[in-house]
């Protein structure tokens, strides 16, 4: 009863499951996807094309106008407190901006081989504070002698520091260490380079938003919407927006002077806002030429040198960012090795030169006008070594170079905020040649990304007005050195992020790190476009031992 017809024998085979569906992919569903692009391919000029001559020459100002608001910016922060007058800092910058058109050519031609500018780096600014605290308890006949003391303490320091680049350059080591770099450190290190000036952006264009605000809301408008107006204004627009600006917001702050606008305001805003607070006009020589020791004869003292060590290196980690940037925004690869090498043995060379020159400090590739390719869309090498020539110009016709270093500090800041963003935004675009799904490489980058903010924010609000940092021994020189290399954001990004990407899982992880993408570019023959971004012009590398270039 009950039972089945089947009862004792085996059940009937069970039909297969059918296979789960397969899910669409996001990427085929939400809208296309994009490659990785080892070269940008919205650039109108890349490294090696050049504009009609007019307009090289019009782009090449621009790039002089953009260098020359950190150039004034250190030097009216610095040179008060050395002693110096409106006098001393008018020759001052002369001799920065005579410096830096030596470097830049210098740069482009036998160096690094892209178009960057090499203007003064706030690195050194800790070692000469340092130099400063040490000479202000001391008794001068005057200032001005104070002043001079202090500058001849600053070459020789300079002098002595600049063989750490030399050696670490042309002993390739700085190559060897770039050699355990990938995709992973160069994101945070590019990004940190834009984004540790911030100081420079939206806090320094606070001390006068009157001129500052408008003169960012205006660049924004006028560069990127105005130019959809019309082909032609596409043209003049994209690439000219920047002087454009520039004098509108000049002449409306000179306007506001001239009107009494900020008779009855703070000295400080003064400071900021007038256009007649520099006295950099009647104070500046009509025409000197920078030479040798024009401050007096070196004095070399061995604790100030090796704070200036500490910033030389900085210097080389902050250049080696701003270079890998470059590359990206003038459609070169990424610079091999031995690039890099040969570019931070001349930039030693360069501060030798600066310190028989009698600069204030060294220089490093300026990330205001690596920005400035990006914004103009144009990566030529010409127009950077073009805009030399006005380096050279107004460092020695000191009254005309004087006419534009009136120029409020704040404007320069609104010009900072989109320059020192899109070079940040720059670092971000690495990540494509690594595998950004990688939690291990996630950790890497957001560890190296934040503790390359953090770390350096926590040194420079504990150091104080003489320049006195968390670091505190009873070696001044030791000091120096760590309190100007934990206040650089890309060199504790580049030692936090080398150190963590070589050690967590290297080798399992080498695809997921982008080397195979990496590797090719940091040696001479494996990528036949170094040759054609990074060789020395005319034939010169025919005549220079391999082991140099």
């Amino acid at each position: 009863m009950g039972e089945t017809t089947n009862h004792g024998h085996a059940p009937p085979a069970q039909a297969a499951a059918p296979p789960p569906p397969v899910l669409p992919s996001l990427a085929v569903s939400r809208g296309p996807t994009w490659t990785p692009a080892e070269q940008l391919q919205q650039l109108q000029y890349c490294i090696h094309s050049n504009p009609s001559w007019p307009q090289a020459v019009l782009l090449a100002f621009q790039h002089y106008i953009v260098m020359l608001g950190t150039t004034v910016l250190i030097a009216s922060a610095l040179v008060p407190r050395m002693g110096g007058d409106y006098g001393d800092k008018a020759r001052v910058i002369q001799s920065l901006l005579f410096m830096s058109g030596v470097n830049t050519l210098l740069q482009t031609l036998i160096g690094s081989r892209l178009p960057t500018v090499m203007g003064p780096s706030a690195a050194f600014t800790l070692p000469i504070l340092s130099i400063i605290n040490d000479y202000s308890d001391r008794t001068f006949t005057s200032e001005h002698e104070r002043f001079l003391h202090t500058m001849r303490t600053i070459q020789g320091s300079l002098i002595v520091s600049a063989f750490v680049n030399i050696v670490l350059g042309y002993s390739q080591a700085w190559g060897n260490l770039t050699r355990l770099f990938s995709p992973i450190v160069i994101v945070p290190v590019v990004c940190v380079v834009g984004l540790g000036l911030f100081t420079r952006g939206f806090p320094l264009l606070g001390n006068c938003v009157e001129i500052g605000l408008p003169m960012l809301v205006l660049l924004v408008v006028c560069q990127q919407y105005l130019k959809r107006i019309h082909p032609r204004a596409h043209f003049i627009v994209e690439r000219f927006a920047l002087l454009f600006c520039i004098a509108i917001v000049w002449a409306f702050a000179a306007i506001l002077t001239v009107a009494g606008g900020y008779n009855n305001v703070p000295e400080q805003t003064k400071l900021s806002c007038r256009t007649d607070r520099t006295y950099l006009m009647s104070s500046a020589p009509w025409i000197k030429i920078p030479y040798p020791f024009q401050w007096g004869t070196p004095i070399f003292r061995a604790s100030h040198v090796f704070g200036m060590i500490g910033a030389a290196l900085v210097s080389s980690a902050e250049s080696t960012g701003t270079f890998f940037a470059a590359s990206r925004l003038a459609g070169a690869t990424a610079p091999p090795a031995h690039v890099l090498s040969r570019s931070i043995g001349l930039q030693g060379i360069g501060m030798l030169i600066e310190g028989i020159f009698g600069s204030l400090v060294g220089t490093t590739a300026s990330v205001e006008n690596v920005g400035l390719l990006g914004l103009t869309h144009i990566g030529s090498r010409r127009v950077v070594q073009i805009s030399t020539a006005f380096m050279f110009f107004f460092s020695i016709f000191g009254k005309f170079g004087a006419f534009f270093a009136s120029i409020p500090l704040p404007i320069f800041a609104a010009i900072y905020c989109v320059l020192l963003g899109i070079v940040s935004a720059v670092g971000i675009t690495f990540i494509q040649f690594a595998n950004n799904n990688s939690m291990r490489n996630i950790y890497v980058l957001g560890v190296s990304l934040f503790l390359g903010i953090s770390i350096p924010q926590y040194f420079v609000l504990n150091t104080t007005q003489s320049g006195d940092g968390p670091v505190k021994t009873d070696g001044g020189w030791f000091n120096d050195i760590w309190n100007t290399v934990f206040s650089s954001p890309p060199t504790v990004a580049m030692i936090v992020g080398t150190l963590l990407d070589n050690t967590l899982e290297a080798r399992e992880t080498a695809v997921d790190r982008g080397l195979p993408w990496w590797t090719p570019f940091q040696h001479r023959k494996e990528d036949p476009r170094n040759e054609e971004f990074y060789n020395f012009p005319l034939r010169i590398n025919e005549y220079i031992p391999t082991r140099f270039m």
